[in-house]
């Protein structure tokens, strides 16, 4: 998944398909210097995996 933020932050489009959050941003006549393209799906991976190591920790405690 893929989200598109616009330079205050803010999320205005989320989708699978990266073409599809750029041709949004061309639609709205975003430039590329006002939005911010990430990926989520590596991102949600990655705080997962830091939750879940916080969770064993608090109940081997």
């Amino acid at each position: 998944m893929y989200g598109l933020y616009d330079k205050e932050g803010i999320l205005r489009f989320v989708d699978s398909d990266k073409d599809a959050c750029i041709a949004y941003a061309e639609l709205f006549e975003l430039g590329s210097t006002n939005y911010c393209l990430m990926d989520l799906a590596n991102d949600t991976k990655r705080k997962l995996s830091t939750n879940l190591d916080q969770s064993q920790e608090e109940n081997n405690s």
